[in-house]
């Protein structure tokens, strides 16, 4: 299964504007990767996943999400994805989250715009 970032790849950012921080960290350049943008499964494509419900209350992360039902928290970023709830900060207590299963199927249908 990918990463996030696996179909992404790394840019290498020595704009002048981070000069500054270049050196003050004794470096010449940073390895970075862009912002993918992700397009969500289409009507009929959904109908083929699974979604378990997740009441959001106290102490709930997208990570915790991903581990229980994923077994790795490392795929928090599709549950916030299917969500379109960029961070935790984005979800209400009481909202009902979405976890789409299985993870193999939902990564299938990630298309990158």
């Amino acid at each position: 299964m990918s990463k996030r970032y696996d179909n992404s790849a790394p840019l290498e950012n020595s704009e002048e504007i981070y000069q500054d921080a270049f050196e003050a960290r004794g470096i010449k350049k940073v390895r970075q990767f862009g912002t993918a943008k992700l397009r969500h499964p289409t009507a009929l494509e959904r109908t083929n996943l699974e979604r378990v419900g997740h009441v959001w209350k106290v102490g709930d992360r997208f990570f915790k999400l991903a581990h229980k039902y994923y077994g790795d928290s490392a795929y928090w970023w599709v549950i916030a994805w299917y969500n379109k709830k960029p961070t935790e900060s984005h979800v209400e207590l009481g909202e009902v989250i979405k976890v789409p299963l299985p993870l193999y199927r939902v990564l299938e249908y990630l298309r990158y715009e």
